[in-house]
């Protein structure tokens, strides 16, 4: 018998789709409408604010074309939690106009392909990277206002092909090259890969999330001329729709575009009715009131690795972090149409301020570069500075497999002891997660000063090979009028170990307001249009909070 991958389960998975019966809804009174619309949305709306479970994710979805009309999507702890949601709804007035098509039940799964120490030892035993990357596997989040495919499929039982007579390695092989396809697609593509082996009519569920339709199309069309898809792959129905709030139901049900953006005049704290409605959260009757490559570097507890040095990937029909995985990997599941997608900026997993904080707890400090799209983090190490540059090599020569990774390199300070570690992604929820990673290189410290809460002013600059010992040294003029100024706690040139021309000037100040106050200075201005003439390329200004 070949060997089978151990699993673990997080949360259970609801796919209901339902069908409109649009001539009843046409027919009925407009007061019996009304009443299906309020009862609707608050059934609805409870199970987004997860008002019926301790944890889980709920979202509405329009469904394109004649197999279904809408889509209900739920994660829940148990299959009883989903039980009941199924019997609730019953029980609303909208239900009455509605007839189920179709649904998938499974469950959210990793195998042992990512750690075999996670298995055999428990999360404590892997690094916190990676244990993040699990969590966010076995429990997704569902992006806000994006479009979504599901589809359900299994692997080949065939005479020729069958995917359950190969040997381990084999299998982990093809997933690893599967996997690659979905790299492609970090930024763009979350997925959530739910196991439904014993529980509905294929061993997979797969849903696609993305800002881009087209997207969707693509990373699907690509990996279907992968051997791992087109030996062994069996698909059945997709469906295809979009992502729209409660809110809009009555809208929905009118023909009209959705979502509309609209934002409600009162949300009752959540509820659209308050806590004091007359149908309560089950409606009129209810209870009166919710890929690819891995990037671990050094990576504990891997044995089993597929191309490129990251994990291979099992039976998991896209391989285990293909196209993003919830914020987990650099690539990030909720960037711009991926990971997490509760944030303002391009459906980034998190707000700026969710994220900075918790890398500052890393001691990694993080921002957006006035101007530009990419975000920057970095960290401080008093690491003998070729040891640092070795590790950081190795966890670089992950990153490069993801598109959403722009820069990672180690600069060298020549006022201080410590070296700093820069690295600059695409989107927030990337560097966030590439931050668990570089939390794991040695002898990171915290910026002096720290207890005082000031921040730093990051400069990014490319000097012109000819320029470089006049900047060096206009620098340090520069720094003898930062001595004098109020709040300035501590600045340094910092040179790119591998390209001397590369700087980054680590300017810490008490403030951000003490920081602004030298850098809207005449003297700073000067100094900015003589750069000018001796750049190579646009300089990089962040606030690293």
């Amino acid at each position: 018998m070949v060997e089978a991958p151990q699993t673990a389960e997080g949360g259970f998975s609801l796919h209901d789709f339902r069908s409109i019966d649009w001539d009843a809804w046409r027919e009925a009174p407009e007061s019996e409408r009304e009443r299906a619309i309020e009862e609707g949305e608050a059934f609805l709306k409870h199970r987004e604010l997860i008002a019926d479970a301790d944890d889980g994710e709920s979202a509405l979805f329009s469904v394109l074309g004649h197999k279904a009309d809408f889509l209900c999507l739920h994660f829940r702890p148990s299959l009883d939690d989903l039980s009941a949601i199924e019997r609730r709804f019953e029980d609303t007035a909208l239900a009455k106009f509605t007839e189920r098509e179709t649904s998938y039940v499974s469950v959210t799964e990793v195998s042992g392909y990512v750690s075999d120490d996670y298995f055999e030892e428990g999360a404590d035993a892997v690094d916190e990277g990676l244990r993040r990357y699990i969590e966010g596997k076995l429990k997704p989040e569902i992006p806000d206002d994006e479009y979504v495919s599901f589809y359900p499929m299994s692997k080949r039982r065939g005479e020729e092909h069958n995917w359950y007579d190969l040997e381990f390695e084999e299998r982990a092989d093809l997933m690893a090259g599967h996997g690659e396809v979905g790299k492609e697609y970090a930024g763009k593509i979350k997925q959530v890969i739910a196991s439904s082996v014993g529980f509905d009519d294929h061993e997979w569920g797969v849903t696609l999330f993305g800002a881009d339709p087209t997207d969707i199309k693509d990373i699907v069309y690509e990996m279907r001329f992968d051997p791992a898809s087109s030996r062994y792959g069996e698909f059945d129905d997709f469906y295809v729709g979009r992502r729209f709030p409660p809110r809009d139901l009555d809208a929905f049900l009118a023909g009209e575009t959705v979502p509309t953006g609209r934002v409600p005049e009162d949300d009752s704290a959540g509820h659209p009715h308050g806590e004091g409605s007359g149908h309560g959260e089950g409606g009129g009757h209810g209870e009166g009131g919710h890929h690819g490559d891995d990037t671990h570097g050094r990576g504990e507890g891997h044995d089993r690795s597929g191309a490129g040095g990251g994990p291979a990937h099992g039976d998991h029909p896209h391989g285990e972090d293909e196209a993003g995985g919830e914020g987990d990997h650099p690539h990030g599941e909720d960037e711009a149409g991926g990971d997490g997608g509760h944030g303002s900026e391009g459906g980034d997993g998190a707000s700026d301020e969710d994220i900075r904080g918790e890398l500052a707890d890393l001691d990694i400090y993080a921002g957006k570069p006035h101007g530009e799209d990419v975000y920057a983090t970095v960290l401080y190490s008093e690491a003998d500075v070729d040891e640092l540059f070795d590790e950081v090599e190795g966890l670089r020569g992950n990153f490069d497999h993801y598109g959403t990774h722009v820069k990672t390199a180690v600069y060298e300070g020549r006022h201080t002891d410590r070296a700093a570690v820069v690295s600059i992604w695409d989107t927030a929820s990337a560097a966030e997660t590439a931050g668990g990673f570089l939390s794991e290189l040695p002898d990171i410290v915290a910026r002096a000063g720290e207890e005082s809460g000031f921040g730093t002013m990051g400069m990014f600059y490319t000097v012109k090979p000819d320029y470089q010992t006049e900047f060096v040294e206009t620098f340090d003029d520069v720094g003898d009028l930062l001595g004098e100024m109020d709040g300035h706690v501590e600045t340094d040139l910092m040179v790119n170990v591998e390209d001397e021309n590369d700087m980054f000037i680590a300017s810490q100040w008490n403030a951000k307001e003490d920081a602004m106050a030298f850098f809207r200075s005449d003297e700073f201005s000067e100094t900015v249009q003589w750069g000018r003439d001796v750049l190579a390329d646009r300089p990089r200004h962040v606030f690293l909070a």
